[in-house]
């Protein structure tokens, strides 16, 4: 086989062809107040115990309150929920910008903030942490998860897509 040295920006281009959910991370930074950020290296890693992972930017503001807080929520968007996708992957965040679009956060049975009519709601504790090139990998625990109806907000080479149904 033929060794391929990829730069970064063809290998972010090749992993474009895997189509991802989206997800966003939330952290309640002071009371009442969240921190959110747009995930799609989100995946599950065991059901016994109920683990999942989320990968974060060493230069991310999520990074430093994952590290601190060790409690986070995890809500996948629904495919009506593109423009929420889109503003949690900006740099700063107002929340005059969260109510202009019908932001509304709500709590879990642990008492995390979730994103209110998401697809699903999951409380997380930060069980282990990695470092990885340029990345943290965070693994959670699943405390619980509340499933709602509608369709996921998915993501494909570089494009928020809908899912079809294949007849």
């Amino acid at each position: 086989m033929p060794n391929s040295l990829l730069s970064s920006f063809e290998f972010r281009k090749a992993l474009g062809h895997f189509t991802t959910g989206v997800t966003v991370v939330t952290v309640e930074r002071e009371p009442g107040k969240i921190h959110g950020m747009t995930a799609n290296s989100f995946t599950s890693v065991s059901l016994d115990p109920m683990l999942i992972l989320v990968c974060v930017d060493q230069r991310a503001k999520m990074l430093r309150l994952l590290q601190k807080k060790k409690r986070f929520g995890i809500s996948v968007l629904k495919q009506n929920q593109q423009a929420v996708s889109e503003y949690f992957a900006k740099r700063e965040h107002s929340l005059e910008a969260e109510q202009r679009l019908g932001i509304h956060m709500r709590r879990t049975l642990g008492g995390v903030l979730v994103i209110d009519g998401a697809l699903l709601q999951m409380s997380c504790k930060v069980i282990a942490s990695h470092l990885a090139g340029d990345h943290t990998i965070f693994v959670g625990e699943v405390q619980d998860a509340e499933m709602n109806e509608g369709e996921p907000l998915v993501y494909f080479r570089g494009e928020y897509r809908k899912i079809a149904r294949h007849s």
